[in-house]
Parts: structure tokens; C-alpha cells; sequence
């Protein structure tokens, strides 16, 4: 059992945690994972469905807390093959795991926003947001990573 006292832990050391737990959960699933060196068009990694040879490129956030998340818009456009996976990490567990498709944010909530911060004063890049909350929690549901792991399988 890995240690789960992921306070201890500093901000890069829990997101490379998080990246290396991610493309472990896909491999278990027999997808076909590929890193990259570098990160900077906002994926982490791809990975391909062996049931169909779909390839999705994947961006993980981690947390530790019910917090805000967000994606600037301009490393992430909303498309069918575009995956974020969300780790919810509290101490003495292993993490709560979530992939979300992209074109969630096609139509936002409570949970999934959509921030583009176009009026005046407003400085911020847009950006897709993930407003975790106790309220929220619900949403989030659907999109635990077994049910979505379970929904891709080719029958």
C-alpha cells in the first residue's frame, strides 16, 4: 500500500503522483499509454482504446481539497477525444478517480463552468472550471472512472 498521506506532499510532487496514478489506471483498463516529455499544449498523456483504436489525449488535476479547478481554454478544446481525469486525493485513501469528457463544458452547471472573463477589469485567461463543493459532489458521480471505463467497452 503506497503511503496515502498525501499532505505531506508538495503541490508537483502530488500532480506528478497524480499523472503516474492516471496513466496506470488507463493501462489497467488495457488501454495503450504515451507519455510525453514535455507538457505544453495542456496533455498530459494519450492513450488508445484497444476495443476500437480510438486515441484520446488526457489532462490530469489533482486535488486535495473541494476547491476550484480550471483548465485555461487555450490548452484544452472541447472535443469527443479529449479527457480530463480528476484525483481527489484525501489522506489515509487512495484517490477518487473521474474522467470527463471535454464537451461537458458544452453545456455548463454548477459543477462544470465556463469562465471567460470578457468584462472589463476582469484580467484572468478564459478558462473551463471544475467548482467542487459538498453541493456538487452529486454531479460529479457520473463520471467516476469505472463507470466511464465500463461505458466505453466495445460490447
Amino acid at each position: 500500500m503506497p503511503n496515502t498521506n498525501w499532505s505531506e506532499l508538495s503541490h508537483l510532487q502530488l500532480g506528478r503522483y497524480a499523472e503516474y496514478y492516471a496513466k496506470m489506471e488507463f493501462a489497467s483498463y488495457g488501454y495503450d499509454v504515451y507519455t510525453s516529455e514535455v507538457d505544453d499544449h495542456g496533455v498530459d498523456f494519450v492513450a488508445r482504446n484497444p476495443d476500437d483504436g480510438q486515441y484520446y489525449e488526457i489532462q490530469v488535476k489533482a486535488v486535495r481539497n473541494l476547491d476550484y479547478v480550471y483548465i485555461r481554454k487555450e490548452k484544452m478544446v472541447l472535443s469527443p477525444t479529449r479527457l480530463v481525469f480528476l484525483l481527489l486525493f484525501s489522506n489515509g485513501a487512495l484517490p477518487n478517480c473521474y474522467v470527463i469528457p471535454s464537451q461537458t463544458w458544452n453545456n455548463p452547471n454548477a459543477l462544470f463552468v465556463n469562465r471567460n472573463y470578457d468584462k472589463p477589469g476582469q484580467k484572468s485567461a478564459p478558462e473551463w472550471g471544475i467548482n467542487l463543493s459538498k453541493k456538487n459532489l452529486p454531479l460529479l458521480e457520473l463520471y467516476r472512472e469505472e463507470q466511464y471505463f465500463r461505458s466505453t467497452k466495445l460490447r
